[in-house]
């Protein structure tokens, strides 16, 4: 079978599908692209399935380089028959390539090859073929200046034995077979650690169960204590007895003189060599397993966070709270320019709290602000209280997350934005700006510092960055991008750009001023035409006072397709901004006519959507929401209370609410629903405001513990 015919098989889609996709992708077009503009070849595929492809092409491809490795390797010491060839360039399974490579594989002395050294091969042979023999008898033929007794010579041949059960491949598979079936992880506490920073672990002090049963969240945590020497964590067959005679039968002839020494051997095998590759290959495989579960809840929280819904452009104040270091207030005006900052002290020690409220209400009124955003950390809920009582009309109040915001003022994107300007000052720009638009800012961001993940530092590094960087570009390819405010860093994460072209386009609008069309990004340097088809359908370029642009350069509609609508126009009558204001006569196109062999229907529903709502922003508008201002700490809360909250982070075990105080209460996913769910993400999404009711606290332990069964939401 060819790559793109297994990828087919594997993803259960057409090969045709595959094939134009691979196609696409070897072009160098981007996943963004190929989902948004090339639905006709891909059989309209979502980012999902194409990203599942690319995948899938490299691991085969890395898996294809592995096999050619192993061909060479084997053919240089001489042992490839052209039976082994074609088992290997047949396999598509990596496991399998690598049991069939395993007794050729170079590898150290090992006790059977010393044993080979002394010429005791033959006598392991005759063991296993001969085993009526007498064992001593044939042993005393090969003692020698190497082999000074029969004991000596019996263990050689016992070595060598071993180690050919460990490197059978049905011997493998059969040990594999048992840990699949009936594989328990344990978890044990490591002596003197059961104390101290040891005890939040305390659960899996004395741990066991079914691996196949043990969940994600369970063994990374498993793990976690593992790594910092807190747990002896292990997976063996629940009865390694059973398991290791499963393995002696085929080598064992009852009643005959060799079978003590050949079974001995073989679960000298078991023990010494088969048990613990294949529990480290189980290992390996449940920690992968659990890795791309928890990457999958973390890139599906984050694209939920990204896609929040925005204030909007909007003249915004930013307030970092604080106690003894008091509050940062920065004043942006609409496009998000810091107009003003300064310090104020309205909570002990200082508290001067008259004062504090007579500067913001003089702020708000100088600088005409819309909305204020307050950071949800220390000293949060006071300042948000303190500005209600204000009382400015029309200006709205956001308690917003500041998760990440010290990461980012202290970074060198930080420091090139705001040069002048302290860390302090930074974070409160960053606070206001995830107001008016948290795709924009966040992007900033590394997702691990924003507090979306489960067990984020545990999981496979290289996997994780891969499946967030293609959920950051999946999200500002799917909201577009105005091409002539973005920041250079939400640039890079553009279709068909990078850190390099993003520079070029930001200091080509500095040299030139904004962008009148599209087509002046081919003036940019080294933004050349593959750039240009990959990037030009997600940047934006909305109206400006005194310029009369094309108005399909601020929408979705990519300019390849910029004749098709202009036909469309002129055979409805009218130049197409008419044809955008007139609902009527869009729906009086018959598509139909329009298609062609690269133009079907997934285009032409892609263009009419656009034209039906130009420039929308598909995340709506945030809205105002408040906490119960009657709960301030852990200590006010009481069992049955009904309380509003925030979905700040979305687990496979459960939903963490933020009701406003510093610790974040948990709904089980038992709890989640009236209904039996699996995942709290089928009823949940980040950022959602919920009514939850309190049902248990632990205020030692510093636990909440929520329901939503029977709230009304």
């Amino acid at each position: 079978m060819t790559i793109n015919a297994i990828i087919a098989q594997r993803l259960q889609l057409r090969e045709t599908q595959v094939e134009h996709t691979v196609a696409l992708l070897e072009d160098g077009a981007t996943i963004p692209f190929i989902s948004r503009y090339r639905k006709e070849a891909t059989g309209n595929l979502d980012e999902v399935k194409i990203a599942a492809i690319a995948d899938e092409l490299q691991r085969l491809s890395e898996l294809q380089h592995r096999k050619e490795y192993i061909i060479e390797t084997i053919d240089g010491q001489g042992k490839l028959t052209p039976e082994l060839q074609q088992r290997i360039e047949n396999s598509w399974d990596a496991t399998e390539i690598e049991d069939i490579y395993l007794p050729f594989k170079p590898k150290r002395r090992t006790r059977a090859q010393m044993a080979r050294e002394k010429g005791l091969e033959p006598l392991a042979e005759m063991l296993l073929l001969k085993p009526w023999n007498d064992p001593k008898r044939e042993a005393a033929k090969y003692l020698n200046d190497q082999v000074a007794d029969v004991d000596e010579a019996l263990q050689g041949a016992a070595d060598i034995i071993a180690e050919q059960a460990s490197e059978n491949e049905t011997t493998r598979q059969t040990l594999r077979t048992t840990f699949s079936l009936n594989a328990v992880i344990s978890s044990r506490v490591v002596k003197g650690k059961d104390e101290g920073e040891g005890l939040k672990f305390r659960d899996y002090f004395d741990w066991s169960e079914p691996l196949k049963r043990c969940t994600g969240h369970r063994l990374l945590a498993m793990r976690r204590g593992e790594a910092e020497g807190v747990l002896r964590v292990s997976i063996s067959p629940a009865d390694e007895d059973d398991a290791a005679a499963r393995l002696v039968r085929p080598y064992v002839k009852r009643g005959t003189p060799a079978e003590p020494i050949v079974e001995a051997a073989v679960r000298d095998a078991y023990k010494r060599l088969l048990k613990p590759s294949i529990e480290t290959e189980f290992a390996a495989q449940s920690k992968a397993r659990a890795d791309e579960e928890a990457i999958r809840v973390f890139a599906n929280n984050l694209k939920q966070l990204l896609l929040a819904a925005p204030l909007g452009q909007k003249r915004i104040m930013g307030i970092d709270p604080g106690f003894r270091t008091g509050c940062k207030v920065v004043c942006l005006d609409a496009q998000g320019t810091l107009l003003h900052n300064e310090t104020i002290y309205p909570h002990e020690p200082r508290r001067e709290y008259t004062r504090a409220q007579m500067t913001l209400r003089h702020l708000m009124e100088k600088y005409r602000i819309e909305a204020v955003a307050i950071g949800t950390g220390t000293a949060g809920r006071e300042t948000d209280q303190m500005v209600r009582e204000i009382g400015m009309p029309g200006v709205d109040i956001f308690l917003v997350s500041e998760d990440g915001a010290s990461v980012y003022s202290a970074s060198k994107t930080a420091r090139d934005e705001f040069p002048d300007y302290d860390v302090t000052v930074r974070g409160a720009v960053s606070i206001a700006r995830r107001l008016a638009d948290p795709l924009a800012e966040l992007v900033k961001i590394d997702p691990k510092a924003i507090g979306v993940g489960q067990y984020q530092h545990d999981v496979d590094q290289n996997a994780l960055k891969h499946s967030l960087d293609q959920t950051v570009e999946s999200c500002v390819n799917a909201v577009g991008v105005n091409l002539n405010t973005a920041s250079q860093h939400l640039l890079t994460y553009v279709s068909g750009l990078g850190p390099a072209l993003a520079k070029n386009i930001v200091d080509y609008r500095t040299a030139n001023g904004p962008f009148t069309t599209r087509r002046q990004l081919l003036k940019v340097p080294r933004l050349g035409a593959k750039a240009f088809e990959q990037c030009a359908g997600f940047l934006r370029i909305p109206p400006q006072e005194g310029i009369a642009g094309n108005p399909l350069d601020n929408t979705a509609v990519h300019p390849e397709r910029y004749a098709l609508v202009e036909q469309m126009a002129k055979d409805a009558g009218m130049d197409v901004p008419s044809l955008i204001a007139n609902a009527d006569a869009r729906h009086r196109i018959d598509l139909h006519r329009y298609c062609t062999d690269g133009v079907g229907m997934p285009t032409l529903n892609d263009i009419m959507a656009e034209l039906d709502k130009p420039g929308r922003d598909p995340r709506g508008t945030a809205k105002v929401f408040a906490f119960n201002d009657k709960i301030r700490t852990i200590d006010d809360l009481e069992r049955g209370m009904l309380l509003p909250g925030v979905v700040t982070n979305i687990t496979n075990f459960g939903a963490f609410i933020d009701l406003g105080i510093k610790v974040k209460g948990l709904v089980h996913v038992s709890q989640c629903a009236d209904r039996r769910i699996k995942d709290p993400s089928e009823v949940l999404r980040i950022q959602q405001k919920v009514m939850v009711r309190v049902i248990e606290i632990d205020y030692d332990r510093q636990r909440i513990a929520l329901s939503m069964k029977g709230v009304e939401q």
